[in-house]
């Protein structure tokens, strides 16, 4: 009789009969990748109070799962407990965790040269930790990662290969089995679309094979901002566009580089479906930074930018709501650990809110329309960058340079 008259007990319920399989894909569960750091440091790790600041602004935008890196930091656990303090606060209130389990090879991060066929002691305390917490949340944990870009060959400094992945993995599906981890969770690994087989030959060995067998979904990378430097095959201007405005050009460009995440998309398709496996396919990362004095700059490609990156978050939010594929969009909230040797690096630039609490352009809309009325990040309200002037905005657009052949 209590419980039926209990809200919040009811709604515990439901969180725990709500499952991965409903979440991805649903466009009522719109997803992004977290992280509340606010320094250059990750030894200052965000409060339960931050965290439900960030969580509120995030639900306000109807985001409602949320995607992890490791669990060797207070950030996770804060996380899991500012979503609970959320949840007894208000009974109708939704928010999931794809939760991330770091795995990296043996002398990652050392001194020593990387032993990328053998793994780190480390993660087998990282997997333990990511089961603990999902049995102690199982309300809110419904996915659980096995690594992150683990197995791309250009992380030179920790991948390891897919049999290591697969071990975990397997690990992990014999507990569901065993009853020590809930049914429902899925297992994935999160990873760049070549180590998904999208990519060249090298990565088409049997054991990524038997990896795909074994995961509940794939779950891709794709990053055309880093390939406008990389493999500039769709970054420029056509020739038959030169009579356009400055601002359909861009437009042109952003369209096809949606139209290249598509593609690394379908790669990824084509190879898991030519080895016999028919599963879901979700992108557990792309996004498109505002700033950056590398590569992807005015110094070079010309890419980063608030314009470019509305339009990318745009249409990437449209083709994946349309083909019913959730979409981890990194990220919520600019992190300054990431370089923090150099403030302009593009991956301190990611999120769609900067450090001083400023909406960037693609989500101006949403201050307009008092979305994140009453709602704060560092107990400051949420305003617009550029102060709101759009022609200041344009002044640090720049079109890209090359000439693509039509």
């Amino acid at each position: 009789m209590v419980l039926s008259c209990n809200q919040k007990d009811n709604n515990n319920l439901v969180s725990k009969e709500i499952t991965a399989q409903m979440i991805l894909g649903n466009v009522n569960y719109q997803a992004i990748c977290y992280g509340g750091y606010r320094t250059n440091s990750r030894e200052i790790q965000p409060t339960i109070a931050e965290i439900k600041e960030d969580i509120k602004l995030l639900s306000a935008l109807n985001i409602k799962v949320l995607r992890t890196y490791n669990v060797h930091y207070e950030e996770v656990s804060n996380l899991l407990k500012a979503i609970t303090e959320l949840k007894n606060e208000d009974a109708n209130f939704e928010m999931y965790v794809m939760l991330g389990a770091w795995i990296d090879c043996k002398n990652a991060w050392t001194e020593f040269p990387p032993i990328h066929h053998e793994e780190s002691e480390r993660n087998a305390i990282e997997i333990d930790e990511a089961v603990r917490l999902t049995n102690q949340y199982p309300d809110i944990i419904k996915i659980i990662a096995v690594g992150n870009e683990a197995m791309v060959k250009w992380a030179t400094s920790y991948y390891v290969t897919p049999n290591i992945i697969l071990k975990w993995v397997n690990h992990l599906q014999n507990l569901k089995k065993e009853n020590k981890l809930p049914k429902e969770v899925w297992i994935t690994s999160s990873d760049n679309f070549a180590s998904w087989g999208g990519g060249g030959n090298e990565y088409h060995v049997e054991d990524l094979n038997q990896l795909i067998k074994a995961v509940d979904y794939i779950s891709m990378h794709t990053y055309p901002m880093h390939d406008t430097h990389y493999n500039p095959v769709f970054w420029g201007i056509k020739e038959n566009e030169q009579q356009l405005s400055d601002n359909e050009k861009i437009d042109a460009a952003m369209l096809r580089s949606r139209d290249y995440a598509i593609s690394q998309y379908d790669s990824v398709m084509a190879y898991m479906k030519s080895i016999g496996v028919n599963k879901p396919i979700h992108i557990g990362e792309t996004g498109w930074a505002t700033q950056s004095n590398e590569h992807y700059g005015n110094n070079g490609a010309k890419a980063t930018d608030e314009y470019k990156s509305a339009q990318f978050y745009k249409l990437m939010r449209e083709w994946s709501n349309n083909e019913k594929i959730s979409c981890f969009y990194f990220e919520a909230f600019d992190e300054n650990w990431k370089d923090s040797d150099n403030p302009l690096g593009s991956e301190n630039h990611f999120g769609l809110i900067n450090l001083q609490n400023e909406a960037k352009y693609a989500l101006w809309n949403e201050v307009d329309k008092g979305t994140f009325k009453s709602l704060t990040r560092n107990g400051k309200p949420i305003t617009k960058t550029y102060n709101g002037d759009e022609k200041a905005l344009w002044l640090d657009v720049k079109i890209p340079s090359s000439i693509l052949k039509n």
